[in-house]
């Protein structure tokens, strides 16, 4: 019964055109919450290329087929400055893959976002509410990897960055 389960929650994520929630797959498929989580972690050990993103479930980051660039930007940034950060890069065609900080004690912690559009920033901002956002941890500085199919949109996004005051240096090539 739980492989069956197991599969089924590949299927649904597989023929979905946008993430699935794990509450939408617990009702879908008449389980707890937790045993979704529980699903999950499960098929990722077993090779399954699920991630899981503020927005919900996908089997691979959503990609137009185009060739990408990826490269990582440091930044620096109050809260109320991340509404303008997220929407400047998306606004120029860049995906915000995620956050990473270096925390003293526990080394690199990484949150996955893809963030490609305004209606993303603004679902990320909801799920914000009453939590504290990675870069509390770093007095706000943090590194975001960033993809982008149009040559130049990456330049134009640290351009943006810098004019808000919150880019940090340059920036790396991802690894």
């Amino acid at each position: 019964m739980a492989d069956t389960r197991r599969d089924q929650i590949v299927e649904i994520i597989r023929g979905a055109s946008e993430p699935v929630t794990g509450g939408e797959l617990a009702a879908r498929l008449g389980v707890s919450r937790q045993i979704i989580v529980q699903d999950m972690a499960i098929l990722r050990a077993a090779g399954e290329p699920i991630i899981a993103t503020p927005r919900g479930y996908l089997t691979t980051p959503l990609s137009s087929g185009k060739a990408l660039v990826r490269e990582v930007l440091a930044v620096q940034h109050t809260r109320e400055q991340i509404e303008a950060e997220l929407t400047a890069l998306v606004d120029l065609g860049i995906r915000v893959v995620d956050v990473v900080v270096d925390h003293p004690v526990y080394g690199e912690l990484r949150g996955l976002l893809m963030i490609e559009s305004r209606a993303d920033v603004r679902h990320f901002l909801q799920r914000l509410e009453g939590a504290e956002p990675l870069m509390a941890l770093t007095r706000g500085v943090h590194l975001h990897t960033v993809e982008a199919s149009r040559q130049g949109a990456i330049e134009e996004g640290r351009q943006a960055l810098r004019q808000l005051g919150i880019l940090l240096g340059g920036a790396s090539a991802a690894p």
